[in-house]
């Protein structure tokens, strides 16, 4: 198998925090998205969406999507559990995870896209979207900052995939330069605490 990714940025992150977590290793194959690399024909016949992870497996095929990619090796590799082990439980990691994608990567990602060069001459950058970012980015923080609580980890006392994401969100926002509010004393804690985990360098 192999790893086709572009490092630092926020999904192959938490596919590799995953993996460092689990004490899996898997090669590593480079992809510039600074270049374009990853809208070239040759990467899209791996991944028409362009997008990054894409794990190849070793029957020469495809596997796109970091969620996908990090239940395929949790089913692969179940101990030590990174996504609960009842039902309930796994519903509840995966609510949380989804909560941290879609609703504070996802707006970190548009505050990003929506002010920094890079996506200058790629998009139409709009300050009005960067805002609107912004605020659901605050509102949404405090709701996970609630649900964190005094937990040593996003879903309890053991990381799971939620904390995967939630790092990679994190190290991103660091990277953009896009304020996470003082008052979140929760989240800052449980990311000055997963920054000390060596999966973190991932």
């Amino acid at each position: 198998m192999k790893l086709h990714e572009f490092p630092g940025a926020p999904n192959p992150k938490k596919v590799r925090v995953y993996l460092a977590e689990k004490g899996i290793e898997v090669p590593s194959q480079p992809v510039d998205i600074i270049t374009g690399e990853n809208r070239k024909p040759e990467f899209l016949k791996k991944n028409p969406m362009g997008g990054l992870p894409v794990l190849e497996l070793d029957d020469g095929s495809f596997l796109p999507e970091s969620l996908a990619i990090i239940e395929y090796f949790e089913e692969l590799h179940p101990n030590p559990p990174m996504i609960g082990t009842t039902p309930l439980e796994r519903a509840r990691v995966r609510a949380l995870e989804r909560l941290i994608e879609l609703s504070i990567l996802g707006r970190i990602a548009a505050v990003f896209q929506n002010t920094h060069p890079l996506f200058a001459s790629r998009m139409k950058q709009s300050a009005d979207a960067a805002e609107s970012a912004r605020s659901a980015l605050a509102t949404n923080l405090k709701v996970l900052d609630d649900k964190i609580g005094s937990n040593p980890f996003v879903a309890g006392d053991k990381p799971t995939i939620a904390d995967c994401t939630l790092f990679a969100a994190m190290a991103f926002a660091e990277f953009g330069q896009i304020p996470i509010d003082a008052g979140l004393k929760n989240v800052h804690r449980w990311y000055e605490s997963f920054k000390k985990r060596p999966s973190a360098s991932a």
